[in-house]
């Protein structure tokens, strides 16, 4: 029974490390009905530059801080991902404004494939270390319950905080605020929004602003974990198992989307994948997802459109 939870627990520690990245997904979905495929390019980028930045601010003002180091990194690296944002909506998006979802669809593809080459041009292509103090030795847990305890990794239970304290932040922005009210509005019709005096430019900033940071937090947490690498921005195709599963539309979906998937592929590969042969892991997510197309598209959470003709 403890090495179950034990694998249950790794499940889902990996899956909300996959809904960090399926946020960015949601967002930029919400605010323009369009899927974005730049978003893991976002996350290695936004990553690239905290490790970076990181490396060498202390070299430029000659201080030895890591601390302060990482903070001022992660500080530039927000307003970059801000520029970034800025720089999308005024050159990519601005001129596609009420034209056909796939021209959208087509120009977040091109934003990708131009910053994963212009991300590795400017920070480099080797592979780079994030440093975030936090303790990696494991802990066991819940010792006088089950015999040897249960194994848990220090930096996935700093993650799985960072993505509640995500998804709270986000819902009560969605929900509660004027602009994330706008943002829906922009979703649902641009040409309806304008109409009744929503400022599109500014929402998809706002939107692409807030994605950009979703994808530096995400970034910094695989980074720091696994390394950031070029391979960092292949996170978005594990992602899309959680998007499709927990609905593009909404922010809870993400996260419960990325629990189920995060789970089930490891007590898949531990459980079947001696039955029927090993690296279940990489396919088992994507079934899952293929199920819920075939059941039910709009997801679990998602939005069950109904278009009359």
């Amino acid at each position: 029974m403890g090495f179950f939870i034990e694998v249950v627990l790794a499940g889902l520690m990996a899956g909300l490390l996959y809904a960090l990245v399926a946020l960015g997904f949601v967002l930029i979905f919400k605010a323009s009905g369009v899927f974005n495929f730049a978003q893991g390019a976002m996350v290695l980028f936004a990553a690239l530059a905290m490790a970076r930045l990181a490396e060498w601010l202390p070299q430029w003002f000659g201080f030895d801080n890591p601390v302060l180091a990482n903070v001022a990194a992660f500080g530039l690296a927000v307003l970059l991902m801000i520029l970034v944002a800025w720089l999308i909506e005024r050159l990519v998006l601005r001129p596609l404004v009420n034209q056909d979802p796939i021209a959208l669809l087509m120009a977040t593809l091109g934003v990708s494939y131009f910053l994963d080459g212009f991300g590795q041009t400017v920070w480099g292509s080797d592979i780079y270390s994030i440093s975030l103090g936090i303790p990696k030795e494991p802990l066991i847990v819940l010792g006088g319950v089950f015999e040897g305890g249960v194994l848990l990794q220090g930096d996935d239970i700093v993650a799985a905080v960072v993505a509640g304290a995500l998804v709270l932040v986000l819902a009560v922005f969605f929900q509660k605020t004027s602009t994330g009210r706008a943002l829906r509005a922009v979703a649902d019709d641009h040409q309806a929004a304008q109409s009744i005096g929503i400022p599109l430019r500014r929402i998809w900033v706002i939107v692409w602003s807030v994605a950009g940071f979703v994808a530096l937090v995400a970034g910094v947490v695989w980074g720091s974990k696994l390394g950031v690498q070029f391979s960092l921005s292949l996170l978005a195709l594990k992602a899309l198992p959680v998007v499709i599963l927990g609905g593009l539309t909404s922010i809870t979906g993400a996260i419960v989307g990325g629990i189920i998937i995060g789970v089930g592929e490891k007590v898949a590969e531990i459980y079947l994948g001696a039955l029927i042969g090993g690296a279940l892991e990489n396919w088992f997510p994507y079934a899952i997802a293929l199920v819920f197309l075939l059941i039910r598209p709009q997801g679990l959470f998602g939005e069950k459109i109904i278009d009359r003709v």
